[in-house]
């Protein structure tokens, strides 16, 4: 049975304003928010984006959604959770400043931002699941105390997902951080010692302190290493290589079970928006950016796993081209079958025009 996405169609670079008002247009006659009830603390899941980069879903769309949660009775929030590398989101002190300077203040959006995993991102609770890999999985534990979320994506691609939607908004980005690395560990990085130059950045930022230097060049320690995938992210020089074939395909398992986790606590009280304008190749967490496809639009469902099927099938269909062509070229549907197969969401959809 297929799920209902609606879409709103976008030009390429339009005025947010013109955007922000046929959305709330849309929302008002659709009714999307019933799932809120009075008093309900409503979680508005989004990622705040990386120092100096703007690719995240802008503040003004966060506030729209958090008025249509007052406007039912409820009390909404923006949260999310800390990283496991170093730097300005890896904890909530740091994180909330790097929001505030991206412009997610109270007074632009009407909420706080109060993170879900606590300060050192460690306060979890387990939920239990009907997964392939894990009877229990490892959340962010304030999800256990609130009644309704609200996941907002920049649909991007990604270095190991193949692409970032909701599923990995949720999966990872509602872990907790030893939810995160229990998902990271599928595979561990090496050093090519010959393109390796000692820059350091990669020891700078290791989570673990996995990496030292030896005889002049980066060395990993693999019986420390989370395999986070944080050094090749931060390397510019192409000295840290993995073995993609078997780590894709577990990583993208787990965050679906995750994500599973994530939907289970909130019993279904819970609705799912993806932007799918400024498409960038990597996540919004990478140092760099490159939008490889005009803007598209905004999907907005009640199905996570059916949103970014849709997802992927506009960018695809936009763009003449694989998710892998424009993006990094490994499989990147097993997070949408691996759900489908322990029964969590469909990749069957309906896409209903929102104007």
């Amino acid at each position: 049975m297929s799920e209902k996405v609606f879409f709103l169609e976008t030009k390429d670079r339009e005025n947010i304003y013109e955007v922000l008002k046929r959305l709330e247009g849309f929302l008002k006659k659709s009714d999307l928010f019933n799932f809120v009830s009075e008093r309900d603390f409503v979680a508005i899941k989004t990622h705040f984006g990386e120092k100096k980069l703007n690719g995240f879903v802008k503040p003004e769309f966060l506030g729209l959604m958090g008025r249509f949660v007052r406007d039912r009775g409820g009390s909404p929030f923006l949260t999310e959770t800390s990283t496991l590398y170093r730097g300005d989101r890896s904890n909530a002190v740091d994180h909330i400043k790097l929001a505030i300077d991206h412009g997610f203040t109270f007074e632009a959006t009407g909420m706080p931002v109060i993170m879900a995993d606590g300060i050192h991102g460690d306060e979890e609770v387990e939920v239990n699941i009907r997964g392939k890999i894990y009877d229990k999985v490892k959340i962010a534990a304030l999800l256990s105390k609130i009644q309704a979320l609200v996941v907002t994506t920049h649909f991007t691609g990604h270095i190991v997902s193949g692409f970032g939607g909701a599923l990995k908004n949720m999966g990872m980005g509602l872990a907790s951080r030893r939810g995160k690395m229990i998902q990271h560990s599928t595979s561990k990085p090496t050093i090519k010692k010959k393109k390796c130059t000692a820059c350091g950045e990669c020891i700078r930022w290791c989570p673990v302190e996995a990496i030292d230097f030896k005889e002049g060049k980066a060395e990993i320690t693999s019986a420390i290493c989370i395999g986070c995938a944080e050094c090749l992210a931060v390397c510019r020089f192409d000295a840290v290589v993995y073995n993609w074939s078997e780590s894709y395909e577990k990583l993208q398992q787990k965050i679906a079970e995750h994500a599973m986790g994530v939907s289970e606590i909130m019993g279904g009280k819970a609705l799912y928006i993806n932007f799918l304008t400024s498409i960038s190749k990597d996540c919004d967490c990478m140092g760099t950016y490159e939008k490889v496809i005009p803007d598209i639009g905004i999907l907005i469902s009640k199905d996570p796993v059916a949103i970014d099927s849709a997802s992927l099938y506009l960018v695809e269909k936009r763009s003449g081209k694989k998710l892998s062509e424009l993006s990094h070229n490994i499989p990147y549907r097993v997070q949408l079958d691996h759900s489908v197969e322990i029964g969590f969401g469909t990749t069957e959809f309906e896409l209903v025009d929102a104007d």
